[in-house]
């Protein structure tokens, strides 16, 4: 069986001995930590007040579980002291974002938020954009959704006729004869008039779109009034979309100003962060983003806003930030922690330093109130989350027991399903999948490579693989499986049935999923000699049955091009006269891959004592191989 290589003892042991000399030179001071794995790899950017007392919390006290599961793989930190918090602040942004560390908050590229932009071109465009330049171009944003950016383009490209294509054409296209294009490609356009557009696009975007549905309403009733009903009603269909793609007005401020309001809620290890946009004082959108969390609630909430504002050109004038959770206060982790938490105060006084803009933590009226709304709809739309999963969670365990009736299995928890993959026989691997009530537990995930098979027998196989997971399950007192499923039909399952029964004395029902001519799942076979079982392919059953079959396959497949690719390198590199096992492995330690070699000098080669001559012969062979 192919495990992972796992870390010793001795290793570990050594590793926590390192981290507690480091732990007593901490210093006083605030910064930045960077907590590492056995790999080196940094799996968690962090920022304090007090370096001091925030790294020795992670290795003092008790943890829920998924700190647990962070500090269980640190095996190293190291650290930068900064200035002040909001130099940590910004280092921690910039640290995030250059090493995409697995256990923090991450604003990925399907995380970046979509903003409309006005090309900065002497025929300006409409695009929407996840990526923001400096290009000179008019940003408008962010959308709550890639959806609702669409959807506000396309209505403004029906509204104002900028040119729509790439590259200027050589002759009017259909939306110059549609009036949705001024036709640059053919007459003169003065800058004027693209100032004028630009403007009315500018206004609609930053919040002002009453007016402009007002003036739209003036145009449909002249148009009315001179029996133009055509343009009429193409000004009303205008109208009906600006109300439904501007969400309507929630709350409403008396100063008119641009703002964005935070809120965030956590639960079960999630946090969800709220963010309300007012613009001239009406609420006109809002958007959620869900995602497990490592650190402290409040801490992580303002990294969150630190990424979200550093890649964000279009900042409103203020921003409203929640106070400090009163159970944030005093940690049950205790410690040190509980004086290294931000408050509220220092936060938003840090953001409006490095922003430049007004950073508020209000305290009391309508601005309270509006936070107030969005700590809500956080705790609003994290609830809908967990219900759903709920829901989902439901369903696939009663997926798995009606299955388990259906074959005569009064409890059905634990599924172990396999897979064999080979091409000609070459290369053959097998790998075991473990579905735990409906759901895929990848912790028990096994890779086999065959041993004693020799060509495309896939009963033989099948016989091998199974020996030898139950002859370890025998051993080592695993838990046993309910159902055993095989990729196949009657023979996979008596070769199974077999090595089970008359080799290990083991009774456990084994079925095997056959599949049709498209190779997807077309039915489930059960015992020995195997028979159908009817099952409605609408069922959530058949969907369960589906979903094994899928993951077992893919994690065969992968397995085995993993292993075809290291044959191949092996082969080129072993059919080159000089080149023996010892040398084949220092070439691939020393360049990291065979393309890498290939494209090497001949001066590349002489720090491992390989002459001109053999590194020729080595270039020569690999390019030869590619032609």
């Amino acid at each position: 069986m192919m495990d992972e290589n796992r870390e010793t003892q001795q290793e570990y042991e050594k590793a926590m001995e390192n981290i507690r000399n480091k732990l007593a030179l901490l210093p006083d001071l605030p910064g930045c930590y960077l907590m590492k794995n056995s790999e080196r790899k940094i799996i968690y950017v962090g920022k304090a007040k007090v370096l001091k007392n925030r790294v020795r919390s992670y290795f003092t006290g008790s943890h829920d579980g998924k700190t647990q599961r962070l500090v269980a793989d640190i095996r190293d930190f190291e650290y930068i002291v900064t200035g002040s918090n909001i130099e940590a602040l910004i280092l921690e942004c910039n640290l995030i974002k250059t090493h995409q560390p697995r256990y923090n908050v991450l604003l990925k590229d399907d995380k970046t938020f979509p903003y409309i932009k006005i090309t900065n071109e002497p025929h300006p465009r409409l695009e929407v954009t996840r990526k923001v330049l400096k290009d000179k171009a008019k940003y408008f944003g962010p959308y709550p959704n890639a959806y609702a950016a669409q959807q506000t383009k396309k209505l403004l490209d029906r509204m104002y006729p900028l040119r729509k294509c790439g590259v200027m054409p050589k002759e009017v296209c259909l939306y110059y004869h549609m009036g949705q294009c001024l036709a640059p490609c053919e007459k003169d356009v003065e800058q004027a008039e693209y100032d004028r557009i630009t403007q009315e696009i500018t206004s609609f975007l930053s919040g002002g779109h009453e007016e402009i549905k007002k003036e739209l309403q003036r145009k449909m009733q002249e148009a009315a009034e001179e029996l133009y009903f055509e343009r009429a009603k193409e000004l009303r269909d205008q109208i009906l979309n600006i109300d439904a793609i501007m969400e309507k007005q929630k709350i409403t401020t008396a100063d008119a100003r641009d703002r964005d309001v935070l809120g965030f809620s956590v639960d079960k290890g999630w946090m969800c962060v709220q963010i309300l946009y007012m613009r001239q004082g009406k609420m006109v959108q809002r958007h959620a983003s869900a995602f497990p969390f490592y650190g402290e609630a409040y801490n992580d909430f303002m990294t969150f806003v630190t990424q979200y504002y550093s890649d964000n050109p279009a900042l409103p004038q203020e921003i409203l930030l929640p106070e400090t959770p009163k159970d944030s206060q005093n940690p049950e982790q205790g410690g040190a922690e509980g004086a290294d938490l931000l408050d509220a105060a220092s936060a938003a006084a840090s953001l409006q330093e490095w922003l430049g803009i007004k950073v508020l933590v209000p305290q009391r009226g309508m601005k309270r109130q509006m936070v107030g709304m969005a700590i809500e709809n956080a705790k609003v739309s994290l609830d809908e989350k967990f219900r759903l999963i709920e829901r989902d969670e439901e369903r696939t365990l009663k997926a798995a027991a009606n299955l388990g009736q259906s074959i005569g299995i009064d409890h059905l928890h634990r599924i172990e399903a396999f897979d064999n993959s080979n091409i000609q026989g070459t290369n053959p691997v097998s790998a075991m999948v473990v579905f735990i009530d409906g759901k895929p537990d990848k912790k028990e995930y096994r890779k086999y490579k065959v041993r004693s098979v020799q060509g495309p027998d896939d009963y033989e196989t099948m016989r091998e693989v199974i020996r030898r997971r139950y002859e370890r399950v025998l051993k080592e007192n695993l838990e046993m499986p309910d159902l055993i499923v095989v990729d196949g039909g009657k023979g996979q399952i008596s070769a199974a049935v077999d090595v089970l029964e008359n080799e290990l004395g083991l009774f456990i029902p084994v079925c095997g999923l056959v599949k049709d001519v498209k190779h997807r799942t077309a039915q489930l076979m059960v015992g020995d000699p195997a028979e159908p079982v009817d099952l409605p392919r609408d069922s959530q059953e058949f969907y369960l049955l589906q979903r094994i079959q899928d993951e077992v396959h893919r994690f065969a497949i992968t397995f085995h091009r993993e292993q075809r690719g290291k044959s191949m390198v092996t082969s080129k590199l072993d059919s080159i006269p000089g080149i023996g096992e010892k040398r084949r492995k220092l070439l691939l330690k020393h360049f990291g891959s065979l393309k890498k070699i290939k494209e090497a000098s001949i001066d590349d080669f002489r720090p491992l004592s390989i002459g001109d001559k053999l590194a020729k012969q080595i270039i020569a062979a690999l390019q030869d191989e590619e032609s």
